[in-house]
């Protein structure tokens, strides 16, 4: 059986998270072999697809990675009260 993909091992925190963060730390380490086997230094994860997606959730998931070792960023999204409109 193949390593995990970087991809592969967030989808399975996704499930984590939704899950009620069921063997989260299992899953943490997954994915940190799978960013050092790929040469990537840091998580990059939807905040669409949090549990809590708000401020203080983001943050929280930032901390808890950074103590096992995976630096957390989240894909761009639209600000909060900006709209782009078709001109």
């Amino acid at each position: 059986m193949s390593e995990p993909t970087v991809e592969d091992a967030t989808n399975r925190i996704y499930e984590s998270l939704q899950a009620d963060n069921a063997d989260i730390d299992v899953h943490i380490a997954t994915l940190k072999a799978a960013l050092t086997r790929a040469g990537l230094k840091e998580a990059t994860f939807d905040p669409a697809r949090l549990a809590h997606n708000n401020r203080s959730g983001r943050k929280l998931m930032q901390a808890y990675f950074r103590q096992r070792g995976v630096t957390v960023k989240y894909s761009a999204s639209e600000p909060y009260g900006v709209r782009q409109t078709a001109v």
